[in-house]
Protein backbone atom coordinates (compact mmCIF):
# COMPACT_ATOMS: atom_id res chain seq x y z
CA UNK A 1 0.00 0.00 0.00
CA UNK A 2 1.33 3.44 -1.39
CA UNK A 3 1.64 5.99 1.39
CA UNK A 4 -0.92 9.24 1.33
CA UNK A 5 1.12 12.31 0.19
CA UNK A 6 -0.41 15.11 1.19
CA UNK A 7 1.05 18.94 0.01
CA UNK A 8 0.45 22.63 1.08
CA UNK A 9 1.73 25.89 -0.85
CA UNK A 10 4.47 27.43 0.89
CA UNK A 11 6.52 31.04 0.73
CA UNK A 12 9.79 30.79 0.85
CA UNK A 13 12.70 34.03 1.06
CA UNK A 14 15.86 33.84 -0.54
CA UNK A 15 18.85 34.43 1.52
CA UNK A 16 21.87 37.35 1.42
CA UNK A 17 23.08 34.78 -1.40
CA UNK A 18 20.32 35.01 -3.50
CA UNK A 19 19.44 31.57 -2.85
CA UNK A 20 15.94 29.92 -1.59
CA UNK A 21 15.91 26.30 0.05
CA UNK A 22 12.03 24.42 0.18
CA UNK A 23 12.54 21.49 2.43
CA UNK A 24 10.04 18.76 3.62
CA UNK A 25 8.78 20.73 6.60
CA UNK A 26 7.82 23.99 4.13
CA UNK A 27 5.12 21.44 2.25
CA UNK A 28 4.70 18.43 4.19
CA UNK A 29 0.61 18.58 4.87
CA UNK A 30 0.75 15.23 6.65
CA UNK A 31 1.76 12.92 4.86
CA UNK A 32 1.61 9.40 6.74
CA UNK A 33 1.99 5.67 5.66
CA UNK A 34 0.14 2.42 7.78
CA UNK A 35 3.94 0.85 8.31
CA UNK A 36 5.99 4.29 8.50
CA UNK A 37 7.62 6.88 5.92
CA UNK A 38 11.09 6.03 5.36
CA UNK A 39 12.02 9.23 3.42
CA UNK A 40 10.31 12.53 1.79
CA UNK A 41 11.99 14.61 -0.98
CA UNK A 42 11.18 18.19 -2.37
CA UNK A 43 12.22 18.43 -6.17
CA UNK A 44 13.32 20.55 -6.90
CA UNK A 45 14.36 22.06 -3.77
CA UNK A 46 16.52 24.74 -4.35
CA UNK A 47 15.58 28.18 -6.26
CA UNK A 48 17.26 31.52 -7.06
CA UNK A 49 16.21 35.56 -8.42
CA UNK A 50 14.97 34.30 -11.46
CA UNK A 51 12.20 32.64 -10.06
CA UNK A 52 10.58 35.57 -7.70
CA UNK A 53 7.00 36.59 -8.17
CA UNK A 54 6.26 33.50 -10.44
CA UNK A 55 4.83 30.60 -8.35
CA UNK A 56 7.01 27.55 -8.63
CA UNK A 57 5.61 24.11 -9.03
CA UNK A 58 7.28 21.50 -7.06
CA UNK A 59 6.69 17.76 -5.67
CA UNK A 60 6.64 15.92 -2.68
CA UNK A 61 7.71 11.97 -3.34
CA UNK A 62 6.74 9.95 -0.05
CA UNK A 63 8.60 7.05 0.51
CA UNK A 64 7.56 3.87 3.02
CA UNK A 65 9.35 1.96 4.54
CA UNK A 66 8.89 -1.23 2.24
CA UNK A 67 9.73 1.22 -1.21
CA UNK A 68 6.16 2.03 -2.06
CA UNK A 69 5.99 5.74 -3.24
CA UNK A 70 3.28 8.62 -3.54
CA UNK A 71 3.61 12.00 -4.57
CA UNK A 72 1.72 15.11 -4.53
CA UNK A 73 1.82 18.58 -6.21
CA UNK A 74 1.97 22.29 -4.82
CA UNK A 75 3.25 25.55 -5.36
CA UNK A 76 6.04 27.30 -3.95
CA UNK A 77 6.33 31.59 -3.74
CA UNK A 78 9.91 32.52 -3.64
CA UNK A 79 10.15 36.17 -2.07
CA UNK A 80 13.12 38.21 -1.77
CA UNK A 81 13.03 40.90 1.45
CA UNK A 82 16.90 41.14 1.59
CA UNK A 83 17.82 44.66 1.61
CA UNK A 84 20.06 46.15 -0.59
CA UNK A 85 23.91 47.29 1.05
CA UNK A 86 24.15 51.02 0.41
CA UNK A 87 28.01 52.21 0.31
CA UNK A 88 28.50 55.94 -0.09
CA UNK A 89 31.85 57.88 -0.63
CA UNK A 90 32.16 61.28 0.21
CA UNK A 91 32.66 63.75 -3.06
CA UNK A 92 34.94 67.13 -3.03
CA UNK A 93 33.16 69.40 -5.79
CA UNK A 94 34.37 72.61 -7.28
CA UNK A 95 32.13 75.28 -8.59
CA UNK A 96 32.26 76.14 -12.35
CA UNK A 97 32.59 79.72 -13.47
CA UNK A 98 29.11 80.19 -13.30
CA UNK A 99 28.75 79.10 -8.98
CA UNK A 100 27.41 75.70 -9.93
CA UNK A 101 28.51 71.88 -9.21
CA UNK A 102 26.68 68.66 -10.32
CA UNK A 103 27.11 65.24 -8.96
CA UNK A 104 25.75 61.73 -10.22
CA UNK A 105 24.83 58.12 -8.69
CA UNK A 106 28.33 57.18 -9.70
CA UNK A 107 30.58 60.02 -7.73
CA UNK A 108 29.06 59.01 -4.51
CA UNK A 109 28.17 55.16 -4.99
CA UNK A 110 31.32 53.09 -3.69
CA UNK A 111 30.14 49.30 -4.44
CA UNK A 112 26.35 49.10 -3.01
CA UNK A 113 25.15 45.14 -3.34
CA UNK A 114 22.02 43.16 -3.71
CA UNK A 115 21.41 39.76 -3.42
CA UNK A 116 19.08 39.79 -6.60
CA UNK A 117 20.67 42.99 -8.23
CA UNK A 118 20.05 46.65 -7.95
CA UNK A 119 17.06 48.06 -10.09
CA UNK A 120 17.54 51.65 -9.65
CA UNK A 121 19.64 53.83 -6.95
CA UNK A 122 19.10 57.84 -6.79
CA UNK A 123 20.34 61.23 -4.86
CA UNK A 124 18.53 63.34 -2.62
CA UNK A 125 20.28 66.41 -4.40
CA UNK A 126 22.19 66.86 -7.05
CA UNK A 127 23.23 70.09 -7.86
CA UNK A 128 24.83 72.50 -6.02
CA UNK A 129 25.39 76.47 -5.74
CA UNK A 130 27.81 79.44 -3.83
CA UNK A 131 24.91 79.16 -1.22
CA UNK A 132 25.64 75.75 -0.83
CA UNK A 133 29.59 76.30 0.21
CA UNK A 134 31.54 74.39 2.91
CA UNK A 135 29.67 70.54 3.41
CA UNK A 136 26.56 68.93 2.53
CA UNK A 137 24.49 65.32 3.37
CA UNK A 138 23.36 63.87 0.54
CA UNK A 139 21.52 60.27 0.64
CA UNK A 140 21.88 57.76 -1.68
CA UNK A 141 19.13 55.63 -2.36
CA UNK A 142 19.40 52.19 -3.19
CA UNK A 143 16.42 49.94 -4.51
CA UNK A 144 16.50 46.07 -5.66
CA UNK A 145 13.86 44.50 -7.98
CA UNK A 146 11.29 43.24 -5.16
CA UNK A 147 11.09 46.96 -3.35
CA UNK A 148 13.72 46.64 -0.92
CA UNK A 149 15.62 50.04 -0.24
CA UNK A 150 18.37 51.03 1.57
CA UNK A 151 20.33 54.56 2.01
CA UNK A 152 23.16 55.68 2.68
CA UNK A 153 25.10 59.13 3.38
CA UNK A 154 28.10 61.25 1.69
CA UNK A 155 29.27 64.16 3.17
CA UNK A 156 29.58 66.25 0.19
CA UNK A 157 32.37 69.38 0.29
CA UNK A 158 31.48 72.33 -2.18
CA UNK A 159 34.89 74.47 -3.06
CA UNK A 160 35.00 77.59 -4.77
CA UNK A 161 38.09 77.18 -6.88
CA UNK A 162 37.25 80.19 -9.57
CA UNK A 163 39.37 83.87 -8.91
CA UNK A 164 36.66 86.08 -9.04
CA UNK A 165 37.12 88.06 -12.60
CA UNK A 166 38.34 91.80 -12.47
CA UNK A 167 37.48 94.34 -14.75
CA UNK A 168 38.60 97.74 -14.32
CA UNK A 169 38.30 101.37 -16.07
CA UNK A 170 40.11 104.41 -16.31
CA UNK A 171 39.22 107.22 -14.15
CA UNK A 172 39.95 111.04 -14.34
CA UNK A 173 40.54 112.76 -10.60
CA UNK A 174 41.17 116.28 -9.39
CA UNK A 175 43.90 117.75 -6.37
CA UNK A 176 41.58 119.09 -3.55
CA UNK A 177 42.91 122.62 -2.94
CA UNK A 178 45.64 120.31 -0.61
CA UNK A 179 46.79 118.63 -3.95
CA UNK A 180 45.88 115.97 -3.17
CA UNK A 181 42.98 113.23 -4.40
CA UNK A 182 41.70 109.97 -3.28
CA UNK A 183 39.75 106.89 -4.85
CA UNK A 184 38.58 103.66 -3.61
CA UNK A 185 37.78 100.20 -5.49
CA UNK A 186 34.63 101.36 -6.30
CA UNK A 187 35.43 104.48 -8.42
CA UNK A 188 37.61 101.83 -10.73
CA UNK A 189 35.26 98.85 -10.54
CA UNK A 190 33.75 98.19 -13.72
Amino acid sequence: VAPTASCQPATVFLNANGVAQVTVNDIDNGSSDACGIDNMTVNPSQFDCSQVGTPQTVVLTVTDVYGNTSTCTTTVNIEDNVSPVANCKNVTLALDNNGEATISVADVNNGSTDNCGIDTMWLSKTTFDCTDGGTSTVTLYVKDASGNTSTCTSTVTIEDNEDPSILCQNITVALNSNGVATIDYTDIDF
